[in-house]
């Protein structure tokens, strides 16, 4: 691999307590996970590798002509599902991988390239990460929408379900107390991350924080790790939770 190349790796359970068999689920034609996959082909990415635990999702992917890989079905995290593909490719500790959801099946290819990129121009930090500016009081005060606020160097200083940074004057959690230079901002879950990282990771217990927020990027910033954080060059439509996600998607591609 080049200085500047990264791979793409999709978690993909077929196991979902909101929509069973999520993955394979049909959007205009197509299994969402086809669909998660072609938005990762069509970026710079080197290799593109799906990581599953069920042999219907390793079927599906071969029929299109993804690269596949099982994996341990007791993985409590996808991050530690794609720590252990780095271990099946083999990857060396400064390998790059970013772990794209396999439930977004809009995620824009240059959002992709965005976060592998900036994990590559900021030496300092272990993990990428994006997000993007709170737009809707709900979503601000919400706790499905998680908040992060970043330092002057674009470096992560805590990620929290709760409306942070809170706007003391306004006595409760309001978007439009909210300075223009210093926005609110909602975490996208795309993370690039460098193997050493994910290596270390799996060997750290769970953090305090990480339980409470039920947030595991938390584990990094406990255990003094940086994680960069940048505005998405793109939007980034919400993945898919829910039947109404499903139907929001397919009702887009459909109008494409």
């Amino acid at each position: 691999m080049g200085n500047n190349d990264f791979i793409v790796v999709v978690p993909a359970r077929y196991g979902s307590t909101r929509l069973p068999g999520k993955p394979l689920l049909d959007i205009a034609g197509k299994p969402m996970l086809q669909r998660v996959y072609e938005q990762a082909i069509a970026s710079a990415a080197s290799r593109v590798v799906i990581a599953t635990d069920d042999q219907r999702i390793v079927d599906a992917a071969a029929s299109f002509g993804a690269e596949v890989f099982m994996t341990n079905p007791c993985h409590p995290s996808g991050t530690d599902r794609l720590q252990e593909v780095a271990t099946l490719l083999g990857c060396s500790d400064e390998t790059v991988l970013v772990n794209v959801q396999g439930d977004e099946p809009l995620i824009p290819p240059r959002v992709i390239n965005q976060v592998a990129e900036n994990l590559l121009a900021n030496p300092a930090a272990g993990v990428a990460t994006l997000a993007e500016k709170i737009r809707q009081e709900q979503d601000f005060a919400g706790a499905n929408i998680v908040k992060v606020v970043s330092d002057s160097g674009g470096m992560a200083l805590y990620f929290s379900r709760a409306a942070i940074p809170f706007p003391r004057g306004a006595g409760e959690a309001k978007l439009n107390y909210m300075a223009d230079t210093f926005p609110a901002m909602r975490h996208i879950g795309i993370y690039a991350y460098r193997v050493d990282q994910l290596n270390r990771f799996v060997q750290w217990p769970a953090a305090p924080l990480e339980q409470l927020e039920c947030l595991e990027q938390l584990r990094f910033l406990w255990n003094r790790q940086a994680i960069h954080v940048a505005e998405a060059v793109a939007d980034v439509p919400g993945g898919v939770d829910t039947e109404a996600d499903l139907e929001r998607v397919r009702a887009q591609l459909a109008g494409r």
